[in-house]
């Protein structure tokens, strides 16, 4: 456990929260005519910065794994790294007022995702593992929700809407796209065309403590702090489709 009053959980919690205040001061700071990618750097580096001195205050011995930071090789041989996305959706962000983007902040310990955070900062939302609310309870009565980008759905989630009737529910950031299982506002969130392990390793750490099941999209278990952090696929679905979906997406050609 990390030393202090925060637990792990709370400390993820606390982490994320921090962040996303801060971005929500850049954005309303920043004048309406700024560039996009100007906006995007910005965020960036700001809730970087947040998370980098928190951690080296708060977790001085672990390790971290951040998009916005260059990979320290030396997290192979700890047993502790946070996995961290500083801003996920970028572009989301950039767009205002859109407020489908999040900040992830995740611990690996041993092999193993123990705590996580997802914060949606915009929307005033914090889903974390030290907070397991009640699954929404949905009996299935219609299609398939499938959780995708507004911009640029997968191709083998557009396959699969095509060959068994799923409906797409389009939504920003993936951070976003987990959360709205977790909600009950899609079934599932599939990707297929390659993230980084800071792009989902937070969802799935809210997302497995809230019950949901959480694998690769041939059903092979998801493994973090991998000497590369490049991975392929990702499924995360209410439990009681996930036999289906897998099924479903082991005969979806794309």
């Amino acid at each position: 456990m990390t030393s202090g009053p925060l637990d792990d959980h709370g400390l993820a919690r606390t982490l994320a929260v921090r962040a996303g205040e801060r971005l929500l001061e850049v954005r309303a700071a920043s004048p309406p005519s700024m560039p996009g990618d100007r906006l995007k750097s910005i965020g960036d580096a700001a809730a970087q910065e947040v998370l980098s001195v928190a951690l080296r205050a708060l977790a001085p011995d672990d390790a971290v794994l951040s998009e916005e930071a260059p990979d320290d090789h030396a997290r192979l041989r700890s047993d502790r790294v946070w996995i961290i996305d500083p801003l996920d959706g970028t572009r989301e962000f950039s767009e205002r007022p859109r407020d489908d983007w999040a900040v992830h902040v995740a611990l690996w310990e041993r092999g193993h995702l123990v705590a996580g955070t997802v914060a949606l900062p915009a929307r005033g939302q914090v889903f974390s593992t030290d907070a397991i609310g009640a699954f929404p309870d949905r009996p299935r009565s219609g299609p398939l929700r499938l959780a995708v980008s507004r911009s640029r759905p997968p191709a083998l989630v557009t396959a699969l809407a095509e060959r068994h009737g799923a409906a797409l529910v389009p939504m920003g950031s993936a951070g976003v796209k987990a959360m709205a299982v977790v909600e009950g506002t899609a079934d599932a969130y599939v990707h297929a065309g390659g993230q980084y392990e800071w792009d989902s390793a937070a969802p799935v750490a809210v997302a497995r403590a809230h019950g949901l099941h959480c694998s690769r999209v041939d059903g092979s278990p998801l493994v973090y702090n991998n000497e590369s952090p490049w991975m392929p696929d990702l499924v995360v679905c209410r439990p009681e489709v996930a036999d289906e979906l897998l099924n479903r997406l082991a005969t979806t050609h794309w």
